[in-house]
């Protein structure tokens, strides 16, 4: 077969230009809003129903809304032929139920306890960040062993250290929805690689026990979980034995989180080519330490979007714990709709509960997304 001559530019011939790298706004919309007839059609009907729900809502939230007063009556009003005229938003609401959005039913006089406990660990938090602090491990061991306990003293009390004692059906708010995502998270993720190695596990005891924890937890909805906490639980324990109620959420909701955890860490462990397993034992490491040092960091590495999404649905599904009673930041707004004296005004108080949630979820995934690329970064170098 006569291969064909390579082709050999001479100075006659005019030189190719550079491809674009840059286009502009027009070629942009032309090449991904209106490329073909039926994405110019859903795009006009996008922005056609973008047209008929923002200037209403902008309207209703913004311009026509109602920040500050006394009482309901700056929002609405009736005229002399008692028909009800009404403002636009009245986050007055907000500004009102604040304090009861926060704290629940957590004493005035002792809030200052909350605060400082969120402040010790927003400090401690964020020193975990700075680039130059050395010695970090020092900082994760206080996050992980000592906080804990100040924490809990603080918020609980302890009349050794002249510290009311608070119970914690008084805990709720955003307080309490802060405090059961952050501790779900924190144990799900060790609960979730404990259980993932276990599966893949040459030892067939441990296999199928790590096995059927997994397809149990993941089989039942979390709903069913907490309702077993907090109803069916206290019947199977002895008499006079008592284990409270916010506990035995925070032991479900992690065994819970756990599970799917497991799932997403395994998939980072069978992403991994065998060669890193070889390649470990090659030099001589045993299995904890290939684990420690060469395999799992590599895996969780993988799989942080993964992680991540599971700690997002995981913290939204902190909302289910009304059912066992827990004042958690939906049942607060709820909970202030039941007021004669506000009534009529729920839109305002889930807009809020809304931009809470969303506000923390979109945090946590531009973090990962930072923490993400910073890893690939280094990976490349």
């Amino acid at each position: 077969m006569v291969q064909k001559p390579p082709t050999i530019l001479t100075e006659n011939e005019p030189l190719r230009k550079a491809p674009i790298v840059s286009i502009g706004i027009i070629d942009w919309l032309r090449k991904n809003l209106f490329s073909t007839w039926y994405n110019t059609i859903f795009t006009i009907l996008g922005i056609y129903i973008l047209y008929l729900a923002i200037p209403p809502f902008f309207q209703w939230a913004i311009l026509d809304a109602v920040w500050s007063g006394e009482d309901r009556t700056v929002c609405e009003w009736y005229d002399e032929n008692k028909v009800k005229y009404r403002a636009g938003a009245c986050w007055l609401l907000i500004k009102v139920y604040f304090n009861f959005f926060t704290y629940g039913f957590y004493p005035d006089e002792l809030q200052w306890r909350v605060n400082l406990s969120f402040i010790i660990l927003a400090v401690a938090t964020a020193l975990m960040f700075i680039p130059n602090i050395k010695k970090k491990h020092y900082i994760g061991m206080f996050l992980f062993f000592i906080y804990p306990f100040i924490a809990f003293f603080l918020l609980s009390g302890n009349d050794t250290l002249g510290l009311d004692h608070v119970s914690t059906h008084k805990w709720g708010g955003l307080f309490l929805t802060f405090l059961l995502g952050s501790i779900g998270i924190v144990f799900a993720l060790p609960l979730g690689i404990i259980l993932a190695l276990g599966r893949r596990s040459k030892l067939p005891v441990v296999r199928i026990l790590s096995v059927i924890f997994i397809e149990f937890w993941r089989g039942i909805p979390l709903i069913t979980v907490l309702f077993f906490a907090a109803v069916m639980f206290p019947l199977f324990v002895p008499q006079g034995v008592e284990i409270d109620n916010l506990l035995r959420c925070i032991v479900g909701l992690t065994l819970f989180g756990g599970a799917y955890m497991a799932e997403v860490v395994r998939g980072g462990l069978q992403a991994l080519p065998k060669g890193q397993y070889e390649a470990a034992q090659a030099v001589g490491l045993g299995y904890w330490r290939m684990m420690g040092m060469v395999i799992m960091p590599q895996a969780l590495r993988i799989v942080i979007p993964g992680i991540v999404n599971t700690f997002i649905g995981l913290f939204k599904d902190t909302t289910l714990v009304f059912i066992i009673s827990l004042m958690d930041l939906l049942l607060t707004i709820f909970t202030s709709n039941t007021n004669p004296d506000w009534m009529g005004f729920p839109f305002e108080g889930y807009i809020f509960a809304a931009s809470v949630y969303f506000i923390i979820c979109f945090s946590l995934s531009r973090y990962s997304l930072r923490v993400e690329n910073k890893l690939m970064v280094s990976k490349q170098h």
